[in-house]
């Protein structure tokens, strides 16, 4: 989600100013009770199969800065072991890294994640990249340029896109590392690249940005799939205002993405309109869909599987299998590294208890 570390997905501010062909996103400020709108659009007749095996994922971008401070990690035995390896343990079979254009620190930068996605690729697991086309965290309440991108004419942006894109696959194909999983932008809730790509002001360059990406990432690799992600899972106006729009625009893009972030306290509720939101992307896009980003307080580490457990059985419940899996954010966090304590490990480096859920 994150950008900011102590901004959550419940937070998202969206402008109500649109151009002409658009209508102002829905209200995302955190109510947890959505009204639908009416369905305009016909169901397909059937929804696409998934046939892979289920994701049980977790990003964890920040572990070579973590390491780089002297962060070890430890399993359920309290033997100290590779992160990596700790995460398969726990029942993890993914891993999800961000990656910037230029970030000031280097962290998450292409060498970055071209290292961190070689260990994962050797440890076994499957790779989600997720490109946050910005220097630093992009997210609901930014979607900040790269410096280097600030002047561009809109289509050199779009040009731009593609490349950097097309570079960084290129980049990990040629280190024998082929994403099974590609974001095109982070937690687009109103769009990427402000103010070119913001959708309350214009969702035809939105979706043009999206398109861009979604051909470089099949240039390098069409078998990869690629996902539009938004946050607030549980807000299905938010991600019908979000697909209508991309899908008039004609943006292309193979999976559903989203986040969650409830608390101890309505995590049930937030759970059960996430699995209705769900089913009603199958039904209304013909796409798939997956839990990109979850978390809970690392002191809730018993509410956090019992939420856990929760969206992992519903993600798998919906419609004709569709439901492709879920990804923990940053679960290897701990110490209230850098202030954010939606971790899964506790303050001596091992998994707490809400790792079990992956485990199923």
């Amino acid at each position: 989600m994150k950008k900011h570390i102590l901004i959550f997905s419940l937070l998202a501010v969206f402008i109500t100013s649109c151009s002409k062909s658009n209508s102002a996103p829905p209200n995302n400020g955190g109510d947890t009770t959505t009204t639908n709108p009416p369905d305009t659009t016909t169901a397909p007749d059937t929804a696409v199969i998934s046939n892979s095996t289920f994701v049980k994922g977790a990003d964890i971008s920040w572990l070579t800065q973590i390491e780089a401070l002297g962060y070890i990690f430890y399993n359920r035995a309290n033997v100290q072991e590779d992160c990596y390896q700790v995460m398969k343990d726990e029942g993890i079979n993914a891993i999800r890294l961000r990656a910037w254009v230029n970030p000031t620190d280097g962290w998450c930068n292409t060498a970055d994640v071209v290292a961190k996605a070689k260990r994962a690729k050797a440890t076994g697991l499957r790779i989600m990249i997720d490109f946050h086309y910005s220097d630093y965290w992009a997210d609901p309440g930014k979607q900040n340029k790269p410096a280097a991108w600030s002047a561009l004419s809109f289509n050199d942006l779009k040009d731009t896109l593609a490349s950097y894109t097309k570079h960084v696959l290129d980049t990990l194909k040629s280190n024998g590392i082929v994403p099974e999983w590609v974001q095109v932008g982070n937690e687009v809730s109103d769009g990427m690249l402000w103010e070119d790509g913001r959708a309350s002001k214009n969702m035809a360059n939105f979706a043009a940005l999206v398109t861009a990406g979604y051909d470089a990432v099949k240039s390098v690799d069409d078998t990869a799939k690629v996902i539009v992600h938004v946050s607030n899972g549980f807000d299905n106006n938010l991600f019908r205002y979000i697909f209508d729009g991309l899908k008039s625009n004609n943006a292309k893009w193979d999976i559903i993405g989203m986040s969650l972030y409830p608390s101890s306290t309505n995590w049930s509720d937030l759970d059960a309109q996430c699995l209705s939101n769900m089913n009603d992307m199958i039904t209304r896009y013909n796409k798939p869909v997956m839990i990109c980003e979850v978390g809970m307080s690392w002191t809730d580490s018993a509410a956090c599987k019992s939420f856990l457990s929760d969206i992992i059985t519903k993600t798998k419940s919906v419609i004709s299998n569709n439901g492709l899996g879920v990804f923990y954010w940053e679960p290897e966090s701990y110490n209230n590294w850098q202030g954010y304590s939606l971790g899964a490990f506790d303050n001596n480096g091992k998994p707490t208890e809400a790792l079990d859920a992956f485990k199923n």
